[in-house]
């Protein structure tokens, strides 16, 4: 199990999801990828990849974890190892770029 530390982009963007009435499916999704992220980083489901275009504050390798698949903008969390052992910091919660 690992502990979750959230940049503010990253909580400003789950807020935004939990609070939209419209968002609930997609909501739902991140929700289900983030405890995935918790228990196994490296679930099937999440398709954890390494995102090669950015790099953490401390040049932490960033992974993108798929919250939907085959829909329009789809989600994915960008998250990192880090700052210490056992501990992920989601870096952002976004449409597929």
């Amino acid at each position: 199990m690992f502990e979750l530390e959230w940049t503010e982009e990253a909580k400003r963007a789950y807020r935004l999801l939990k609070n939209n009435a419209s968002q609930k499916k997609r909501y739902k999704a991140v929700k289900k990828t983030i405890e995935f992220l918790v228990t196994n980083p490296r679930h099937n489901s999440l398709q954890t990849h390494e995102f090669t275009s950015l790099k953490g504050p401390n040049m932490e390798k960033i992974f993108e974890a798929y919250a939907e698949q085959k829909t329009p903008a789809a989600y994915r969390v960008f998250w990192y190892y880090g700052p210490s052992k056992g501990i992920i910091t989601i870096l952002a919660i976004t449409p597929h770029p």
